[in-house]
Formats: C-alpha cells, sequence, structure tokens
C-alpha cells in the first residue's frame, strides 16, 4: 500500500525545477520530474536527473525526508513508465513565445507537445489530477481536458492563484499591511484582461474600495495586469519563484484535502457556466480544491464594471478556442 502522495512534475525547467524543490522542502509528497536530454556540445546530459539529486541531497543536509527522482523522457513520449501511480501531475512543459511568432504558432508547438504529454497521462496515471501550467494556460487547459477525456473536476489551470498573490503583493506594499491578511481574488482568462475584483477585496475586513482612492486602485489593477510583463523587463525572462509557490499551494489544497478556495481556470458548462456566460471554454474562477480535484465552482458576485470586464477578458480566451479545436482536430482527430 503506497503510504505517500506522489506528484510529477513534467518540465523541468525554471518554473517545473522550483515546483519540484518546494514540494519537497514542505514533504508534501515523492516528487518524480520529467524532462528531455540537451546537448552540450557533442555530448548528451541529462540535467532532470541531476536536479533531481540535487533537491534530493539538498533536503538530506536540512534533515528533511522525501524522495525525489529525475527521468528523461523523448519528445515522442519514450520514459514516461514512472507516472504510474501519480495522484497529481503537473504540466509546466511547453515552448516559450519567441519574437515573430504569432499566437497561433504558439498554440500550434505547445498543443502538440502537450498531446504527446496526455497520451502518456492517460497511459500511465489515468487516475491523476492534471494541473496545467503550459501558456497561454486558458487554452492550454482546455487542449489537455479535451485530449485526456478526464472529468472536468480532475483538469485546472494554475493562473488566477499567482495572479492574486501579485495584486496582494501590491495592495500590502502600498498601505504596508501584511499579505496574511489581504483577502482579494483575480479571475478570468491569464493575460492582460484578467479582472482582479475590487468589489469583494478587503484588509481585515475593511473594505479596500474604503482605504485607496480610485486612481489608486486603477494603477494596482493595471500593474497586476502586466505584472508578469514587468517581471520579464526586469529579468529577461518569464517569473518562476511565484508561479512555483503557486503550484505548490494548488497541491497543498488537494494533497492535504484541506478544501481551499482559489482562483483556478477550469472547465465552465451548463448551470454554473450559464452563470458566468461561459459555455465549453476553460477560465479562471474561484473553485473549492480537494482530495478529488475541484469540488465546487464557486459563482462570485460581480459589480457592473467588473462584469464588463469579465465579458472582454472570456473574449480573450473564447476567441481562440475555434483555432484550437482545428489544431486538435488535426492532429489527434478530436471531433
Amino acid at each position: 500500500m503506497k503510504l505517500r502522495k506522489v506528484v510529477s512534475v513534467i518540465g523541468a525547467g525554471n518554473v517545473g525545477e522550483h515546483t519540484s524543490a518546494l514540494l519537497a522542502l514542505k514533504n508534501l509528497a515523492d516528487v518524480r520530474m520529467f524532462d528531455l536530454p540537451k546537448k552540450d556540445g557533442e555530448k548528451t546530459i541529462e540535467p532532470v536527473k541531476g536536479k533531481a539529486l540535487d533537491i534530493q541531497q539538498m533536503l538530506a543536509a536540512l534533515n528533511i525526508d522525501g524522495k525525489v527522482e529525475g527521468y528523461t523522457v523523448s519528445p515522442e513520449g519514450d520514459g514516461y513508465e514512472a507516472l504510474e501511480g501519480s495522484d497529481i501531475v503537473v504540466i509546466t512543459a511547453g515552448f516559450p513565445r519567441r519574437p515573430g511568432m504569432s499566437r497561433e504558432d504558439l498554440l500550434e508547438k505547445n498543443i502538440s507537445i502537450l498531446l504527446v504529454i496526455a497520451s502518456k497521462i492517460k497511459e500511465f496515471a489515468k487516475d491523476s489530477i492534471v494541473i496545467v501550467v503550459t501558456n497561454p494556460v486558458d487554452l492550454m487547459t482546455y487542449a489537455v481536458y479535451r485530449l485526456l477525456g478526464f472529468e472536468p473536476k480532475r483538469v485546472m489551470g494554475m493562473a488566477g492563484v499567482l495572479d492574486s498573490a501579485r495584486f496582494k503583493t501590491f495592495i500590502s506594499k502600498e498601505i504596508k499591511v501584511s499579505p496574511q491578511d489581504i483577502h482579494a481574488y483575480v479571475i478570468g482568462g491569464h493575460g492582460d484582461e484578467m479582472v482582479p475584483l475590487i468589489s469583494i477585496s478587503n484588509v481585515g475586513g475593511i473594505p479596500l474600495k474604503d482605504m485607496l482612492s480610485k486612481e489608486k486602485l486603477q494603477e494596482l489593477i493595471k500593474r497586476t495586469q502586466f505584472g508578469g510583463g514587468e517581471i520579464v523587463d526586469l529579468m529577461g525572462t518569464s517569473a518562476y519563484h511565484a508561479p512555483a509557490s503557486s503550484i505548490v499551494e494548488m497541491v497543498e489544497a488537494i494533497v492535504t484535502d484541506n478544501k481551499r478556495i482559489f482562483p483556478c481556470s477550469v472547465y465552465l458548462d451548463g448551470e454554473v457556466g450559464e452563470y458566468y456566460g461561459v459555455k465549453g471554454a476553460c477560465v479562471g474562477v474561484p473553485v473549492k480544491l480537494g482530495n478529488s480535484g475541484v469540488e465546487e465552482i464557486i459563482k462570485i458576485p460581480m459589480i457592473k464594471e467588473e462584469r464588463e470586464m469579465w465579458e472582454r477578458s472570456v473574449q480573450s480566451v473564447v476567441k481562440n478556442l475555434r483555432t484550437v479545436e482545428e489544431l486538435l482536430s488535426v492532429k489527434n482527430n478530436i471531433g
């Protein structure tokens, strides 16, 4: 009988590596890391195995029990057998957008990658809960949901947890209060049209709108919406500490069954989709996470201005769904 949960992280770049290290440090589960080999001149190296060994030795230095293993896989899908027994699979693998690439180019490349990964999850980890991090995350979450055919509660995208953390950071710095006492949600698509919900945000129970001017609130909203771009401009690459921490928060809620409420990108349809004005798409909304994945989708109230922002955000996601469907149809014969 397996006594510890197993979390598999596919993709051991900055986000995947930091996610694995944090999971190990918090001793939440045994960690399995998967990534492609790399070329170092004429030599082929296996960084994922070295990173796993490094993290394992870090645990020993800190007297933390835990198990971290690295597995080298091929682009064609060889080497994924160690997914067997995974309780949660985190997908961070993907192709970053490069200068001159269109959104459709990025979609096509990443769907090709996720098609292979999804087939291996279906083969070796068919009972797992899947967290998608690959960008554009709302569309990639939808693609993974369609490729896997899992029930909707077992597939979710990480976005709103990170966006909300950024929003809380900026509020905390502005009013000089601990983030622990700040309650704020960011919903919608994980992009420039995301929706920070001012109307329900509060600091120690005091409405945020009563603490800051409209001009300052708009400034914080804009900074949150472009928070990822700000880090890219400063570092020359995308963030990884905060995204990894956000993933770990979601994993912890599932592993411990503590019923936390987080904004996640999930499949919306039916009655709850009608409430949000979404039919058959993945967009970020507050959900209750537990052992079985998404245990409840929360219907959060929005004032008129927020509802208008929400509708724009949804449209920014939905407008590319047809392209995703066409790519899935061509690449995997999904009708």
